[in-house]
């Protein structure tokens, strides 16, 4: 990181710039990360499985002052602000360039620069850029080491632990793993398709002796599922749980676990990952806990004033991690980061529409939302965004997306879409718009209807709405059944998975179509293993897609052994 570290600061790079990130999941991630750091600018992650126009969007709005990338994905950013912030490929001869170890090393003010841009979904329809400082940062790492590397560390004898890094990297949480290697243990970088296939992350965990995972509740849930608790010697020592509503049913099972811990972290991207934190060592109930080093928390009124133990009110949150803003939105910044009436003159704090009530241990228990905003798959999600790329299209005349929970996964929810159309057919529509959105905005039902229905308040009645389906489950009758022994039980077998009736999947139907994503990915991968056994990956699964072609895939497998 030192080396590349040299080459951005001989590019006049340093505190205030911007470099973005555009590196499939390596070692080279990490390099990158941190020589950005080293000189003291933001760097901004571009997540390349999302489609090339949102990519394109975030380098527009984030300006980068260059891209560190590598020639494989050097052509995706070509056409956008990224040829004239000057590419940097890391896989080809650096320029010649001194090494650099750090910036302003004795500059008091240096950790008020920022540290990196994440985008979030927006309610407008266009992500949103949220500037964090490297004070939150330092912050996380100290409150880190004394409330959860102490005391799981002296259970252990304080050994260097091994940490598998599962997370994306344009996503906040991904800094739960760095912090671990910030302060000097080892990180096992897990690759794309690694990182999503729970058999085989447990697999890995358990063969490499992995102490910590860092990973959303409902993918906790699946890889406990596979095993990942079931050997006393082997399994974890710590199960770090952020991004979504921990269920009680994991929560109990981690807290009874001998040998394991569980750690709630919650927080907004606003104030630097983390606000809140729990482990089952201190409460018995899945509450978001009490607030991390040098933060403050507020539950208030719609008229800012504190409410008492046991009452709902929003949440909001003051301190060192509050971040700078929206990227170049002033109006959007001064709606959400207000000034705080409990703290020092000029002293900020957060709106997080997340509904609360303080416990008399001091623990905070999350309710839900004040707004439109959900989480799907651990993803920040305003519906907002997903209802403005629908209504842009020319044959949609009004569009309603609602966060439904998913009946196949415990505490998870999937998004379905209401459009009102002009005469267009739905599928054509549906995947029009769907190959602009990443995955996690994509919805996965969907219903045409004449018309939103609407409450008193005029806002859309949700409960009035027809039942939305996947949309491969709307074309399945005008396609052809499975006709071989090995068609009919894959087909089953997607029924089974995505919960839906025989007759709606064809040995034909796309996995996707039929509202299938990474987590139930990971239920039809265990069903079809446990009939074959390890011959087909996730990464199969989204490249056959069908019945048809997984069904030639075993067939073909079985016949070569």
């Amino acid at each position: 990181s030192r080396a590349v570290a040299g080459v951005l600061a001989g590019r006049g790079l340093g505190p205030e710039t911007t470099v973005g990130l555009a590196i499939p999941r390596s070692l080279d991630s990490i390099v990158a990360l941190f020589a950005v750091l080293r000189v003291g600018a933001a760097y901004v992650p571009l997540e390349l499985d999302h489609p090339d126009e949102r990519i394109a969007a975030i380098v527009e709005d984030a300006r980068p002052d260059a891209i560190l990338t590598v020639s494989a994905v050097s052509p995706r950013l070509t056409g956008t602000v990224a040829d004239t912030a000057g590419l940097i490929e890391l896989d080809r001869p650096l320029p010649a360039a001194e090494p650099f170890v750090t910036f302003a090393p004795d500059d008091p003010d240096r950790l008020r620069h920022p540290a990196y841009t994440i985008y979030t979904s927006g309610s407008t329809g266009k992500p949103k850029g949220v500037v964090t400082e490297y004070a939150g940062l330092t912050n996380m790492l100290v409150n880190h080491q004394r409330r959860i590397f102490e005391p799981v560390l002296a259970e252990h004898g304080h050994r260097t632990f091994r940490i598998a890094h599962t997370v994306s990297f344009a996503f906040d949480m991904s800094w739960e793993e760095l912090l671990w290697l910030a302060d000097g243990h080892e990180v096992h970088i897990c690759d794309e398709e690694l990182r999503r296939d729970a058999p085989g992350l447990v697999e890995y965990c358990l063969e490499h002796g992995i102490d910590v995972i860092n990973v959303t509740p409902t993918y906790a849930q699946q890889l406990v599922a596979e095993g990942l608790l079931d050997q006393p010697e082997r399994r974890p020592a710590l199960v770090l749980l952020g991004g979504e509503a921990v269920t009680p049913t994991l929560w109990q099972r981690l807290a009874e676990t001998e040998g394991t811990v569980g750690y709630n972290l919650y927080g907004p991207t606003e104030y630097t990952i983390n606000t809140l934190g729990v482990g089952t060592f201190e409460c018995q109930d899945p509450v978001v806990g009490v607030p991390i080093d040098n933060t403050d928390v507020y539950v208030l009124d719609p008229w800012l004033r504190p409410l008492p133990d046991g009452v709902p009110g929003e949440l909001y949150v003051s301190g060192v991690g509050i971040a700078r803003g929206y990227l170049g939105q002033c109006a959007q910044t001064a709606h959400r980061f207000v000034a705080c009436p409990f703290g020092a003159p000029g002293e900020r704090m957060y709106r997080t529409g997340d509904l609360v009530f303080r416990r008399p241990d001091g623990n905070l228990t999350y309710l839900g939302r004040t707004d439109q905003q959900v989480k799907i798959r651990g993803h920040r999600v305003e519906l907002g965004e997903v209802e403005a790329a629908f209504a842009a299209h020319p044959a949609v005349r009004f569009a309603a997306a609602v966060a439904q929970p998913d009946p196949q996964v415990d505490g998870a929810y999937r998004l379905a879409a209401y459009l009102v159309l002009d005469g267009a057919d739905l599928a054509a529509v549906a995947t029009e718009v769907g190959t602009g959105l990443p995955d996690f905005l994509r919805p996965t039902h969907y219903a045409e209807v004449d018309s939103i229905p609407l409450t008193v308040n005029g806002k859309a009645d949700t409960k009035a709405l027809p039942e939305a389906k996947p949309l491969g489950a709307l074309t399945t009758s005008g396609e052809r059944g499975p006709e071989t022994e090995t068609e009919t039980t894959v087909c089953e077998f997607f029924a089974e998975a995505l919960d839906l009736d025989d007759d709606e999947v064809s040995a034909v139907s796309d996995f996707v179509s039929l509202g299938g994503h990474s987590m139930l990915a990971v239920r039809l991968i265990g069903l079809l293993r446990r009939e074959y056994g390890p011959v087909i990956t996730i990464r199969d699964l989204f490249t056959l897609r069908t019945p048809e072609a997984i069904a030639r895939h075993l067939d073909d497998d079985h016949d070569n052994s």
